[in-house]
């Protein structure tokens, strides 16, 4: 059985979204040069960098 949403109704799945997003910026990135991109450069496309929390945390514990 499934069920009819109404006519107008949108689903959105935001981390979908945001998935979608980043992969759209790996591939502008990726194709701005002729090499393979690096590991570090990866990072600052997907902004690992600011997901991540201090590493100073980590050390001084």
């Amino acid at each position: 059985m499934s069920v009819a949403l109404p006519a107008g109704t949108a689903v959105q799945d935001h981390v979908a979204l945001a998935e979608i997003e980043l992969c759209g910026e790996l591939i502008i990135a990726a194709s701005a040069v002729e090499e393979r991109l690096s590991a570090d450069r990866i990072d600052e496309v997907l902004r690992v960098a600011e997901a991540r929390p201090d590493d100073s945390d980590r050390r001084s514990g």
